[in-house]
């Protein structure tokens, strides 16, 4: 049964309101309009309303790239938010205004982050984990697991992103995550002949994409012997799966598919669509997901 899951008791984010191909979003004590594809109705507020409140806004150039229309001075380029894991343990972002309309963080991730932690911390009572996060951006997913005690090894193609992930590391007090700037698929593929083994595997792979030295990425024609690769790398005994994606029009039900056909019946699973609620009730999806464990 397909499951929603939205981000609840997150201080520092809201997603305010949606709609006429945008969204009104805090982060910390900013506010910021940005596009959104998906937000296809019309917005609660009006568009007056929204830039009385926002700080700054995305003015977009073309389908990948823009600029940022600062609407209040006191605006910066850079500033922190934290996310509560459990009482006492947060991590830290350092977010940014990007040419990308990204500021270096996906709210709605906060869902698959609280089931990273908690199955990090839970596998941890039988032994070491080691946990291998792929595509993995600006690290969330790397702080969740590395917050539960985790060996963590950080995979991205853009070296960039990568050194904006050890910003997030320090910031959250955390250390030791290993970076690796490599191609995802050919990472794993020498992983396998290594005979290495992990106890979590996250992957947030995008729609269309190239790793450092030109690979092609497509989702649809890549991720099936990409994951059959993952399900060798899996600790038969002690393992758990985070598969994200954003593609439009690719279902939930077909990452139920490839899991259950690549990795079988012994996992109990979750999967569905990763929402954010605005103040008005609208939800806005972003993105399919599926969360699995082994039956301990």
């Amino acid at each position: 049964m397909i499951t929603t899951l939205t981000p609840e008791h997150w201080k520092d984010y809201e997603l305010i309101d949606s709609g006429r191909f945008e969204k009104l979003e805090r982060f910390g004590k900013y506010v910021v309009i940005r596009p959104e594809p998906q937000a296809v109705w019309n917005s609660s507020m009006k568009e007056s309303e929204w830039e009385k409140q926002a700080h700054v806004k995305f003015i977009g150039k073309s389908p990948t790239s823009g600029y940022w229309k600062k609407l209040r001075s006191e605006m910066p380029d850079q500033w922190l938010v934290s996310y509560e894991l459990e009482k006492q343990t947060e991590i830290r972002f350092r977010l940014g205004l990007t040419s990308f309309k990204h500021v270096g963080l996906f709210p709605e991730q906060a869902c698959n982050w609280h089931f990273i932690y908690q199955s990090a911390k839970e596998l941890s009572k039988g032994g070491d984990v080691n946990v291998l996060n792929l595509f993995a951006y600006t690290g969330g997913a790397s702080l969740a697991a590395r917050a539960a005690g985790a060996t963590v090894s950080h995979l991205d193609s853009i070296k960039q992103v990568v050194t904006w992930a050890n910003e997030n590391m320090k910031h959250s007090n955390l250390n030791d995550i290993r970076w690796v700037v490599e191609d995802a698929p050919r990472y794993v593929a020498r992983e396998v002949k290594r005979g290495k083994k992990y106890q979590g595997i996250i992957l947030d792979p995008p729609a269309f994409g190239h790793g450092p030295a030109g690979e092609s990425w497509k989702l649809e024609q890549d991720i099936e012997p990409l994951l059959k690769n993952v399900a060798l790398l899996a600790d038969p005994q002690r393992f758990f799966l985070v598969l994200n994606t954003y593609s439009l029009g690719f279902s939930s039900y077909i990452l139920e598919n490839l899991f259950l056909q690549i990795f079988g019946n012994g996992y109990k699973y979750t999967f569905g669509e990763l929402l954010l609620n605005d103040r008005f009730n609208k939800k806005l999806p972003l993105g399919v997901f599926i969360q699995a464990s082994t039956k301990l």
